[in-house]
C-alpha cells in the first residue's frame, strides 16, 4: 500500500519504520525541518513502563483546585475563554473528572501497563535490529519521597501495580541511597521510595532521528518543512493529503502538494485533534504544556546514573551522557509554547532550583542573567482524559490515528508504531490493550 504518515515525532517515525518493514511505500510529512523537533525533542528521557499511572484519580480534582494558586503546580489548569475555541478545554475537563474514580483509574492503569510492556519489547527489537544508540541507560527508575503520607500511598500503589505484572519495589531511605548514591546530600529529607529495575532511560530525540535515518535507508520518503492543510476525502474514504511549504514568502501563493495515498496515518501529537475534526473525527486530545531544562554536567561523580522521579515536585531527572535533563509539570491551557511569560519563567526556574537543591554543584543551573547557559524547552503533550492514546482506524475509510500519548510518548512510541502497522496489515497486535475503532 501507499501510505502517508503525518508527523515525524517518536510516534510517527516508529509507525513509518514498522510499515516500511512490512513492505509498504511510506511518505512522512512534517512541518519542521527534521524529525523529533517538537514534542519528542527534549522530554524527560524515561522509558517508564512501571510508572504509568493516569493523571485522573480520586484525589486529582481537589489537588488541581489547590494547585491553581501556584505557578509551580505539577498539574495546572489555565482556564480559556469558553466562548471561543477554549470551550474544548472545559469539555475535556469534564471527561477528565469522569475518570477520577477508583474503577476508572484501575481500568486505565491496566491499559497503560499492557501497552507499555508491548512497547518496551518493541523498542528492544528495534534497537537489536538497527543498532541505534541514544544515551541508553538500563538501570531502572527510582522514585523518592520526602513526605511520609505520599510514601505510604506509594506502597498501596505498588500493590495495585503488582496485579498487572509490574515489579515496583518499595524501599527505605538507606536502600534508596544504595540504588542511587548521588542522593546522599539530599538523603536526610528522603523518607523512602520505590524502584523498578526493568525500566530504563535514553534520549528520545536522538533515537527518533536515528530511526528516521534508518527509515530513509529503507525507502521511506520524507517531506519536511511542509504543513498539512487538509485531508481530502472522496466517496467516504481518504483520497489525498494537501501540504504546503512552511517557509515561503507568500503562503497564499506557495505551491501546495497534493499527495495521493491508499491510507493516511495522523500522528501529529496535540495537533492531531484539529486536523481530524476537519474530516469529522472528533477525539478528546488536548495540549498539555510541559517543560524541561537540560544542563551540562560539571561534576560527573556527583551526577545520578539511575533516572529518578522527585515526588514532591512531580519531575523526572535523567542523565543523558554529559548532560542532565530535568522535566515535568503539565499546563492544560492552550497551544502556546512561549518561555518568556512570568508563569513559564517560574516553572523553568523551579526545575533548575530543584536540581540544585538535590544535587548541589553537579551542573551549572545559573540563569542567563547570572551568567549561566540553561537550555529550557517547552513541548505540548497530547493528553486524553484517560491518558490512553488512540491507536487504530477512524470511522473514515483509510484514515488511521496514532496520537494522544500524553507524557508517555517515549515509553509507548515503539509499540504504538508496531501495533498500528499490525492493524493496518489486518493483524491483531499481541497485547492486552484495546485499540481504537472509530
Amino acid at each position: 500500500m501507499k501510505i502517508i504518515v503525518l508527523g515525524a515525532g517518536i510516534i510517527g517515525i516508529s509507525t513509518a519504520w514498522h510499515l516500511a518493514q512490512r513492505g509498504h511505500a511510506v511518505t512522512v510529512v512534517e512541518r519542521q525541518s527534521g524529525a523529533a523537533l517538537e514534542t519528542s525533542f527534549a522530554n524527560a528521557g524515561q522509558i517508564s513502563v512501571s510508572y504509568c499511572e493516569p493523571w485522573a484519580n480520586r484525589e486529582a480534582p481537589l489537588k488541581a483546585l489547590k494547585w491553581m494558586l501556584s505557578k509551580e503546580a505539577p498539574l495546572l489548569f489555565r482556564p480559556q475563554n469558553p466562548l471561543g475555541p477554549g470551550w474544548r478545554q472545559y469539555a475535556w475537563g469534564l471527561q477528565f473528572l469522569a475518570q477520577c474514580n477508583d474503577v476508572a483509574f484501575e481500568r486505565n492503569v491496566q491499559q497503560l501497563v499492557a501497552l507499555g510492556a508491548y512497547s518496551h519489547a518493541a523498542l528492544k527489537e528495534v534497537v537489536a535490529t538497527t543498532g541505534i544508540t541514544y544515551q541508553r541507560l538500563e538501570r531502572g527508575i527510582a522514585h523518592y519521597f520526602t513526605d511520609q503520607h505520599a510514601f505510604d500511598s506509594a506502597a498501596q500503589s505498588a500493590v495495585l501495580m503488582a496485579r498487572y505484572g509490574v515489579d515496583r519495589k518499595v524501599v527505605n531511605r538507606e536502600e534508596m541511597l544504595r540504588i542511587e548514591p548521588s542522593l546522599a546530600h539530599f538523603g536526610p529529607r528522603i523518607v523512602g521510595g520505590t524502584f523498578t529495575a526493568s525500566d530504563e532511560s535514553g534520549d528520545a530525540c536522538a533515537f527518533t532521528q536515528a530511526l528516521a535515518a534508518q527509515c530513509a535507508q529503507h525507502g521511506v520518503q520524507f517531506l519536511y518543512g511542509h504543513r498539512v492543510e487538509r485531508i481530502h476525502l472522496a466517496g467516504g474514504g481518504v483520497q489525498s493529503v494537501v501540504a504546503r511549504p512552511v517557509q515561503a514568502q507568500d503562503q497564499a501563493q506557495a505551491a501546495a502538494q497534493v499527495l495521493r495515498a491508499d491510507q493516511v496515518v495522523v500522528a501529529c501529537g496535540s495537533f492531531s485533534a484539529p486536523l481530524l475534526r476537519g474530516v469529522g473525527v472528533d477525539l478528546p486530545i488536548y495540549p498539555g504544556k510541559g517543560y524541561s531544562a537540560t544542563f551540562k554536567i560539571l561534576n560527573a561523580d556527583a551526577a545520578p546514573m539511575v533516572s529518578t522521579i522527585d515526588d514532591a515536585k512531580k519531575i523526572a531527572i535523567t542523565r543523558l551522557g554529559d548532560q542532565i535533563r530535568v522535566a515535568g509539570t503539565i499546563e492544560v491551557g492552550s497551544y502556546d509554547l512561549t518561555l518568556t511569560s512570568p508563569l513559564a519563567r517560574a516553572r523553568c526556574q523551579m526545575l533548575a532550583r530543584r536540581v540544585e537543591e538535590v544535587w548541589p554543584g553537579m551542573c551549572d543551573t545559573r540563569t542567563e542573567e547570572e551568567g549561566g547557559q540553561p537550555h529550557f524547552w517547552a513541548g505540548l503533550r497530547p493528553a486524553t482524559p484517560t491518558n490512553i492514546p488512540y491507536i487504530g482506524q477512524t470511522k473514515v475509510r483509510g484514515l488511521w490515528v496514532n496520537a494522544g500519548h500524553g507524557t508517555l510518548g517515549w515509553t509507548h512510541g515503539a509499540g504504538s508504531g508496531k501495533a498500528l502497522a499490525e492493524l493496518m496489515d489486518g493483524r491483531q497486535p499481541d497485547m492486552a490493550f484495546t485499540t481504537y475503532q472509530g
